[in-house]
């Protein structure tokens, strides 16, 4: 029955926009004009994030078999699995939503939980600002930062495998 009800709630939610919406040009048609302008802008900011996601999405499908992710990103890739997370999350550029998408068809593929956990936690270091960092804080809290968000990302994810009931080899 949940389901029933979760399928026409995109639906729902639409029409009581487009009804919130009416009711504002009526009252105030200015502000409602403005409001769609802005809505308008931000669609169009989005629209590069999300051609992103689907072209990532289109490209894993056709290069990433379940086979390949399970091997390099699966409960056996081991060390590589997670060095490969770690640095692909300080590689990682654009909005986090952009990679929700992607990691959730790498999981249904193979990837591990806590590998997905660790991209998204290393994600924290960006290296084009370690420069700026050094610069501000020097050599010491730099690797110092960096190591123990390298660290608590492998942590987190193994905890989080750990929590969720599915096997964590360490890493």
């Amino acid at each position: 029955m949940a389901g029933k009800h979760t399928r026409h709630a995109g639906w729902l939610f639409l029409g009581a926009v487009a009804l919130a919406y009416a009711i504002a040009f009526i009252a105030e048609p200015s502000v409602a004009r403005a409001a769609l302008t802005a809505g308008w802008d931000m669609l169009q900011g989005m629209l590069p994030a999300v051609g992103l996601i689907f072209l990532l999405l289109f490209l894993s499908g056709l290069w990433l078999s379940a086979e390949r992710v399970n091997r390099h990103l699966g409960s056996a890739s081991g060390v590589r699995g997670w060095a490969a997370a770690l640095i692909g999350g300080m590689l990682s550029v654009g909005p986090v939503y952009a990679w929700y998408a992607t990691l959730s068809e790498l999981q249904a593929k193979g990837m591990r939980p806590a590998l997905a956990a660790a991209f998204l936690y290393s994600r924290g270091i960006k290296l084009p600002l370690l420069p700026l960092l050094i610069h501000y804080f020097g050599w010491d809290y730099t690797l110092v930062l960096v190591c123990y968000l390298c660290l608590f990302a492998v942590v987190s994810g193994w905890l989080l495998e750990r929590l969720i009931g599915r096997p964590a080899p360490g890493p």
